[in-house]
C-alpha cells in the first residue's frame, strides 16, 4: 500500500512519558522500552525510554535495507544485479546467528539477498549485499550512517550492516521508528514487495540437499489485520525486540518494543501493543484537501483577511470516546504580509480536547495573494484605526 502523508498535527507539548497526557488511554507495556506513533497524523501514542541507547540487534538491518532501497530507486543498483559470495565472507558468516544459507562463490541477485535479509534476517546476506553494492561492508556502513544523519536520527550509530554485537553500535526506539516511517514513506513499492512475505526458500540441507524454507519472524503477521513489516532482533545483550507496522483503513501505526526476555514475550507484547494502538485511539477527519477552514489576518493585501485551507487531507488522533469533545479554531501566522504565493503557510488549525495538549496543523492560502495598491493599503490602515 502506498503511504500518502496527510498534514501532520503537531502536539504543542511533547510527551515525556507514557501515557501521553492525563486523559490518554492507559497502557503499561511489558517491554522495558516501547514507542508508538500514528503516521497518519504524526502523533506519538506511547513513549517509554524511547531515547535510551540500546543495541539494535537485527533491527539494524532496516537501515541496511533502507540504503539498498535508495540505491535501487536512484538507479545505482538493480534487483537483477548479481553479487558473488566471497569465500572470506562465507567463512566468517555461514554459521553466525541467523543465516540465508548462502554458498561459497554463489551468484545471488540483489532481489534474493533482500529477501534473505528482510524475511530470513540473514547476517550473511547483509554482508554480501553490502560488499556487492558498496565495495566493502565498511563503505556501506558509511552510507548507513550518512542516511541516519539525513533522516535526523539523533541517538543511533552503526558499525556493521547486520546488528552483530558491538559496543559502538547503538540505536534508540524513536530512531528505529523513524527508519520504519522513512522506509514506508520513501519506498512504498519496494516496502510492499519485500516486507510482508510469510517465508522464503534458499539454500539446501547438507547431505540430503533438500530446499530450506524459513518463515518470517514478524510476530504481527497473521495476528494483526494489515500487518506488513518490519524487523525483529535478538541478542543476549539486547534481549528480544521488534519494530513493526500495520495499516488499517488508511491509518498506519509504527511500533517498537525492545529488551524483552523471550521470544514468546516479544510476540505477546507486540500483538497487545498494536491492538491497543488501533483500539484505544481513533483518527478523525477534519478537512479535505483544499477545504477552507477559516480566515486569517493579513497586511498589505486588498482584503484584511484571506482564506486558510487544508493543503492535504487533515486528521487528528484522539482517544476513543473523545470525538464529540474536540474543538477547533484557526490562528493566523504573526506578521503575515502580502504578496504570497498559492500554497504559502498562512496559519494553523488548532485542535483542543479537555485534558490534552493542543495540536496544530498548518493551513495554506489556496490562491496567490497580490499586494494591494497604495490607496487600498491606506484605506485598510484607516479602517483599522476604527476597529
Amino acid at each position: 500500500m502506498r503511504f500518502i502523508a496527510p498534514i501532520v498535527l503537531v502536539a504543542l507539548a511533547a510527551p515525556a512519558a507514557a501515557p501521553v497526557s492525563a486523559q490518554a488511554p492507559a497502557y503499561n507495556s511489558a517491554a522495558p522500552i516501547a514507542f508508538m506513533k500514528d503516521l497518519q497524523t504524526g502523533r506519538v501514542l506511547f513513549s517509554k525510554e524511547a531515547d535510551k541507547r540500546i543495541p539494535p540487534a537485527s533491527m539494524a538491518k532496516m537501515m541496511s535495507v533502507y540504503v539498498a532501497f535508495k540505491l535501487l530507486k536512484a538507479g545505482e543498483a538493480n534487483l537483477g544485479q548479481l553479487v558473488m559470495v566471497r569465500p572470506e565472507t562465507w567463512t566468517k558468516w555461514n554459521n553466525q546467528g541467523s543465516t540465508m544459507f548462502l554458498s561459497v562463490n554463489e551468484q545471488v541477485s540483489v532481489e534474493n539477498l533482500l529477501h534473505g535479509i528482510v524475511t530470513l534476517s540473514g547476517n550473511d546476506a547483509c554482508v554480501v549485499l553490502a560488499e556487492g553494492l558498496g565495495g566493502t561492508e565498511a563503505n556501506y556502513v558509511a552510507l548507513m550512517n550518512r542516511e541516519a544523519a539525513r533522516l535526523g536520527l539523533k541517538g543511533s550509530h552503526f558499525t556493521n550492516t547486520n546488528g552483530w554485537p558491538d559496543p559502538n553500535e547503538y540505536v534508540t526506539a524513536r530512531d528505529l521508528a523513524m527508519v520504519a516511517e522513512a522506509t514506508v514513506r520513501d519506498f512504498p513499492e519496494l516496502y510492499a514487495r519485500f516486507y510482508q512475505k510469510q517465508g522464503f526458500t534458499w539454500g539446501k540441507t547438507m547431505g540430503g540437499g533438500q530446499a530450506i524454507t524459513q518463515g518470517n519472524r514478524n510476530p504481527l503477521l497473521g495476528k494483526i489485520a494489515g500487518a506488513d513489516g518490519l524487523k525483529t532482533g535478538h541478542t543476549e545483550e539486547a534481549g528480544y525486540g521488534f519494530t513493526g507496522s500495520a495499516v488499517q483503513n488508511g491509518r498506519r501505526i509504527v511500533m517498537v518494543v525492545a529488551g524483552l526476555g523471550s521470544f514468546g514475550e516479544r510476540v505477546s507484547a507486540s500483538v497487545d501493543f498494536m491492538n491497543w494502538g488501533f483500539g484505544a485511539w481513533q483518527n478523525l477527519p477534519l478537512g479535505k484537501k483544499g477545504q477552507v477552514m477559516g480566515k486569517v489576518a493579513i497586511a498589505g493585501a486588498a482584503e484584511t483577511s484571506i482564506d486558510a485551507a487544508a493543503g492535504k487531507e487533515l486528521f487528528v488522533t484522539v482517544p476513543r470516546g473523545f470525538a464529540m469533545e474536540r474543538k477547533t479554531s484557526v490562528e493566523s501566522l504573526p506578521g503575515l504580509t502580502a504578496p504570497l504565493k498559492a500554497g504559502s503557510h498562512v496559519g494553523n488549525l488548532v485542535v483542543t480536547i479537555p485534558g490534552q495538549a493542543p495540536v496544530k496543523a498548518p493551513l495554506v492560502t489556496p490562491v496567490a495573494i497580490e499586494e494591494a495598491g497604495v490607496f487600498r493599503r491606506a484605506w485598510n490602515w484607516l479602517m483599522s484605526l476604527f476597529g
